[in-house]
């Protein structure tokens, strides 16, 4: 949805918000964990964090 021309601002607008604010004002050191491919680059894009997939911190936790 996001990135569709045609919606790329409603879903900045719409993280804006309340979800990229929440995350810019979490630690450096928190895990930010979305599954969605492009709920994670518009995080990234908006917040400049890095985003997990869940898979990646269950491998993470696996092979600790």
């Amino acid at each position: 949805f996001g990135y569709e021309q045609n919606h790329f601002e409603m879903a900045k607008s719409i993280g804006e918000m309340v979800l990229f604010p929440a995350v810019r004002k979490t630690a450096s050191d928190t895990l930010v964990v979305a599954p969605g491919t492009s709920c994670r680059h518009h995080i990234n894009q908006n917040t400049a964090r890095k985003v997990w997939h869940p898979a990646e911190i269950l491998y993470q936790a696996l092979n600790a």
